[in-house]
């Protein structure tokens, strides 16, 4: 007889079929018909990330693709058209830097000597070269994206489309340059942004804690009324030493109080309040003033960088920077002025201001016109003639420090750890250094970019007015421009005879406004150098100047903020379908992108929409934002650290499937998760291997019987099958509105219960109605098969998303094998719709059924503890369960379903109780930690009363929460209260073993009388000789011969239970003697007697 079903493996591997059915949806192209066949006017749109194709792709690529794949995924099941644009971020450091490595190259003159030209063309080489394992890895994880048609940030037309964005902001006053303090990375020789600069701060970093002393000449001293005696000095508080070549300026706190303290000798002024943790016990007050006071006081400069040659510049009145005027003075310049910044809660309530190398200090200096001293190069090199000369800033902090306590200007030095910043791509500490910039002004919009976030659904929801909304909230303008290579050139051209500047919108406009219109039309890499070579004619009046590129490039986050435009080549093409595909409906990636590309594509999109050039504030609708892998152990991976799991071989030895299902059920989705072979191991076996069990059961019988599960049986099913196709519809809507509020974790949780309930309750309960000739009634086995069938099926549809191979092989086996009116695939199959539960019905979800059987598996899990408890199997028959119900409803249910759990209990009898006393014993006593502080010598008078108190006083001294012993007020109650005076304990008593959860008490008689153990034996026998059916590799419908030997006792039990035994393992023949040499055979222990079991097949 032809099978029904494709036979199951037991032993499955997972990669394995996963390869088999890779090579299947390419051969049929499923994932373009999944697209194609739903309608073009319901789009579902959705925004691939790009991720930087620097290097080969880690796991940590596998999480936001395979949330990103489930969305569309589902969506697509729902009826809607999800096209999936890949694509690839290009650009930028992270591209650069590995580059320079390959190269040898370690700075930015070294890669101009190699040549701007070669060095481009080897990271466009670079990312085309890992773009091809980030595509091995997408396909593996079954992310399906259109990989054939991506959009990439290098190509010509995404550049323009950027430009036209420039263009854009430029026209409408929102791009501007400007100098000032911009975090520096002195390695790649650039400015970053402020999203990129919250992405490299490092904890615990050691830096020096140095309190310098800034001498006070005599005309100062007589200002404040002095005059002379010993040097005078204002104490300031730093943890950048190598900044004090810089300094220009000291602050104060305008009302706060400052004191003139003597110590060691000297005299010196800190802010009153944090005196004693500056100068110790040892000082003397001699003075105070308000801060204000000490405006205008002049102080001796630690250092002349400009007499050593150092730029020294000063703010003019416009608070620009000008040269200083041959023969200007510097002497006195250095003064006190007040600044909000300046804080009482640590340091000595006196900032050292250095404008050059910090943003407050910065503007300080245009506010109060300071002189403005940068005596550290680009590369934060220390200028010669100061301490630390040609070592890195950082590094000169030391030389700094020794030579201020040489020239006894260091009160103390002292070392601490904070939070510093780092270059999120080279890992150098950034300084803060003044230059000039190009900024995009997103504080401008900073309205329009808060109400815009109010309309996104945020997954997390707290990030919306947390962590994104504070960031918005606090945004600072963007510095965009890039002293680098690689990268969109910024499209400004600056005149070299008038202030004339020029954004270049097109590459129409380039080639009209260039000098040589004809190099400019021929021009097809627009990268540098060839763009910078394109001069342009200056329309200013009466200039005749040419117009040169600046050197900068973009922002490489600003090419990621543009794909919704630049993947288009919008406005230049596609216009129509930009606007179909614009805003996104679903966007994910990692909660560190609230500062990177959802911050990016939100600010562009709101500051588009400001300048009137789209017509939506915002970019996306609904935004996932996961959260980080971690290794087994909560630390982030690293490969220093050797605990880099790689994602290929992961899913060589798991799958694609359990490393997915992980992912969505192992924490909430903006959670960090714990990654590790052995933790994704567990998952497979609790959840794909439970189902593949089920489904390898199904398809046995299935087989066997010949029965086509599709047709289902007039009439009202069993309550099982009721039950579970409640359960299943119950689950459908679950898993529906968990994916609808994108939380994957609450749906896929939803699933794996039911998976659990299907094979731990429903198979369990059902195995027998599978059996061949068990059941008379053919109606009953035909309802079981259905059910079951309609199960895993329904599963098929809501696993397609979470687990698509698996999906795809339990439909192509159970679906489309037997119907081939069946869509090829699941991934082409709509979303399931609920189940009658009764033939032709129009009810889907029983609830009152639903909780009666929670309540059964409730009662019997507690029972089987009970059994765990007195250390009894439960193929050990008992006499009698107790149950203590909470209602008269749960007897009427109890009793309903009375032969339920006495099959499922393995027990003879049920009694109900209407309390706990028959069964449970109490134990008081008296809590010594509460009572021994309290009662003191009473204490043991007290505790002995306690101890002998009766049961029936202890009850009722229960109820009423109290008891009065020995003429003390005592409260009672059980561990878990707030601790109790008394203490009361349940106990077993003799005969039971007990369990409680919350209202519920379950307990099993413990005796085992002489007829309940032979029957035990004979379930016993009949688990080995199970045992060895399966290692004979029997058919399930196998006959066989059986052979117990085992004296008088296995002859006794034999006798009275041969017929079960018989029943239960298809013996057509069982015998109480050896088994022959040729049987299939093993020899163990029952109840102090050897027995030898054998099979063997009634054909053989």
């Amino acid at each position: 007889m032809s099978q029904l079903f494709r036979p199951v493996d037991p032993s499955v591997s997972f990669p394995e079929l996963e390869t088999g059915i890779l090579e299947f949806w390419r051969e049929h192209d499923i994932f373009r018909r999944s697209i194609e066949e739903r309608p073009e006017d319901n789009l579902f749109v959705f925004y691939e990330g790009p991720p930087t194709a620097n290097g080969r792709p880690g796991v940590h690529h596998i999480m936001p693709r395979v949330i990103k794949d489930l969305f569309a995924r589902y969506k697509t099941m729902r009826g809607y058209r999800v096209p999936r644009k890949a694509g690839w971020d290009t650009h930028g450091l992270p591209v650069e830097i590995e580059v320079e490595k390959e190269l040898g190259l370690n700075s930015k003159p070294e890669i101009e000597a190699y040549g701007i030209d070669r060095f481009n063309a080897k990271c466009r080489e670079s990312v085309n070269r890992h773009v091809g394992d980030f595509e091995e890895l997408t396909e593996r994880i079954a992310f399906w994206a259109d990989m054939e048609n991506p959009y990439v940030t290098y190509d010509n037309d995404y550049i323009e489309s950027g430009w036209w964005i420039f263009k854009q902001l430029w026209d409408h006053g929102l791009v501007y340059q400007d100098y000032r303090s911009t975090p520096h990375c002195p390695r790649c020789e650039t400015s970053l942004s402020d999203h990129e600069l919250s992405q490299g701060y490092q904890d615990d970093v050691p830096d020096p804690s140095v309190y310098i002393k800034f001498r006070l000449p005599a005309e100062a001293r007589e200002r404040i009324g002095l005059g002379e005696g010993p040097a005078t000095s204002i104490v300031a508080w730093t943890t950048t030493p190598w900044t004090l070549p810089g300094n220009t300026a000291l602050a104060v706190m305008e009302d706060a109080p400052y004191g003139l303290y003597e110590h060691e000798g000297e005299r010196l002024i800190v802010a009153e309040a944090l005196a004693e943790s500056v100068l110790g016990e040892e000082r003397a007050a001699l003075r105070t003033f308000r801060g204000s006071e000490l405006v205008g006081l002049a102080y001796e400069p630690l250092y002349r960088p400009e007499a050593v040659g150092a730029t020294v510049r000063r703010f003019g009145n416009d608070g620009h920077l000008r040269p200083l005027e041959a023969g200007e003075e510097t002497e006195g310049l250095r003064r006190v002025l007040v600044a909000d910044h300046v804080s009482l809660d640590d340091g000595t309530g006196i900032v050292h201001i250095a404008p050059a190398f910090g943003g407050e200090d910065f503007e300080d200096g245009k506010e109060h016109g300071l002189l403005f001293a940068q005596p550290i190069d680009t590369h934060g090199t220390m200028a010669e003639g100061l301490p630390g000369a040609g070592q890195f800033a950082k590094d000169a902090d030391r030389e700094v420090t020794r030579n201020l306590e040489e020239r006894g200007l260091l009160l103390r030095s002292e070392r601490i750890t904070h939070t510093y910043p780092f270059c999120w791509r080279c890992d150098s500490p950034l300084l803060y250094y003044a230059k000039p910039s190009w900024y995009i002004r997103t504080t401008a919009q900073r309205e329009r970019l808060l109400s815009g976030n109010v309309r996104i659904n945020w997954q997390p929801d707290h990030i919306k007015r947390g962590r994104f909304g504070n960031w918005l909230e606090n945004n600072i303008d963007w510095a965009v421009s890039r002293e680098r290579y690689w990268g969109t050139p910024l499209p400004f051209w600056v005149c070299d005879g008038c202030p004339e500047v020029v954004v270049v919108g097109s590459r129409a406009e380039l080639a009209e406004r260039a000098v040589d219109r004809a190099a400019a039309e021929a021009l097809d890499d627009l990268h540098r150098p060839y763009i910078d070579a394109i001069a342009l004619r200056c329309d200013g009046d009466g200039c005749e100047g040419e117009m040169r590129r600046i050197p900068e490039v973009a922002d490489a986050w600003f090419d990621s903020g543009a794909m919704p435009y630049a993947q288009w080549h919008y406005p230049f093409e596609n216009q129509d379908e930009f606007d179909r595909m614009f805003p996104a409906d679903f966007i994910c990636e990692a909660i560190d992108q609230t500062r990177g590309w959802f911050y990016t594509l939100h600010a562009e999109a709101a500051l588009l929409n400001a300048a009137e050039a789209t017509p939506e504030e915002i970019s996306y609708r609904n935004v996932i934002c996961h959260g980080h892998i971690l290794d087994e152990h909560g630390v982030k991976m690293s490969k220093s650290k050797g605990n880099v799991i790689e994602p290929f071989d992961l899913l060589d030895e798991l799958g694609a499937d359990a490393v997915r299902w992980y992912i969505y059920a192992s924490a909430p989705v903006g959670s960090s998760r714990r990654f590790s072979v052995r933790l994704m191991n567990e998952s497979l076996r609790r959840f794909q291997l439970t189902l593949w069990n089920v489904y390898s059961f199904f398809v046995s019988y299935a087989n066997i019987d010949g029965l086509d599960p599709r047709e289902r049986p007039e009439g009202e099913p069993p309550e099982l099958d009721r039950w579970l196709l409640s359960e299943l519809n119950a689950l459908t809507e679950r898993v529906t509105a968990g994916l609808d509020d994108y939380d994957p974790t609450v749906a896929s949780r939803a699933i794996e219960a039911f998976v659990d309930d299907l094979s731990n309750w429903y198979v369990r309960r059902s195995r027998r109605r599978f059996w061949r000739g068990v059941s008379g009634d053919d109606a009953d086995k035909r309802s079981a098969y259905f059910t079951l069938h309609t199960a895993l099926t329904t599963l098929a549809k809501l696993l397609a998303p979470f687990t698509p191979f698996l999906a795809e092989e339990l439909w192509r086996n159970l679906a489309r094998s037997v119907d081939g009116d069946a869509p090829e695939s699941v991934h082409l199959a709509d979303w399931p719709e609920p189940v009658a539960l009764v033939p032709g019905g129009d009810v889907f979800v029983d609830e009152s059924l639903n909780a009666e059987t929670q309540l059964m598996k409730r009662v019997a899990s507690m029972g089987r503890a009970a059994r765990a408890k007195a250390s009894i199997k439960v193929r050990q028959p008992l006499a009698q369960v107790l149950i203590k119900p909470r209602s008269p409803q749960e007897r009427d249910i109890l009793v309903r379903h009375e032969p339920l759990l006495l099959e499922e209990l393995n027990v003879k009898a049920l009694t109900l109780l209407e309390t706990e006393e028959n069964i449970v014993g109490l134990e008081v006593k008296a809590n010594l930690q509460v009572l021994g502080p309290r009662l003191g010598r009473e204490l043991p008078n007290v505790r002995a009363a306690i101890g002998s108190l009766a049961e029936q006083e202890v009850v009722a001294a229960l109820k009423a929460g109290g008891v009065t012993v020995e003429g003390h007020e005592l409260t009672v109650g059980r561990h878990s209260d707030a601790s109790p005076d008394i203490i009361v304990d349940m106990r077993d008593r003799d005969g039971f073993a007990f369990v409680s959860e919350g209202p519920y008490t379950v307990a099993v008689t413990t005796a085992i009388s002489d007829e309940l153990a032979d029957e035990g034996i004979a379930r016993e026998l009949v688990r080995h000789l199970q045992d060895l059916r399966r290692e004979a590799d029997f058919e399930l419908s196998d006959r066989i011969t059986s052979w117990c030997s085992g004296g008088d006792t296995i002859a006794r039990v034999l006798a009275a239970h041969g017929d079960y035994v018989k029943g239960e393992t298809l013996s057509v023949e069982l015998l109480t003697e050896a088994p022959p040499a040729d049987a299939q055979q093993t020899t163990f222990t029952l109840d102090g007697v050897e027995v030898v079991a054998g099979v063997r097949r009634r054909d053989a």
